[in-house]
């Protein structure tokens, strides 16, 4: 494994920052508004898949005692 000085690998290092592009402000507002909407239709997807498993195990259950 080839090993670099410390100058050239700031070097480098500073050439991949310049690649960075950064999001803009519109794009993590947007971004940010996907996540709480999925995060939501996530939290409603298994809460009604809860109630259903609960209400049939009731529906079992009860039918037993």
């Amino acid at each position: 494994m080839a090993t670099t000085n410390p100058i050239q690998f700031i070097q480098q290092v500073r050439s991949e920052i310049a690649k960075v592009v950064w999001p803009t402000r519109r794009e993590v507002m947007l971004t940010t508004i996907m996540v709480f909407i999925m995060a939501a239709l996530t939290a409603t997807f298994f809460t009604l898949v809860d109630m259903t498993i609960r209400f049939g195990l009731t529906l079992v259950l009860n039918a037993f005692h």
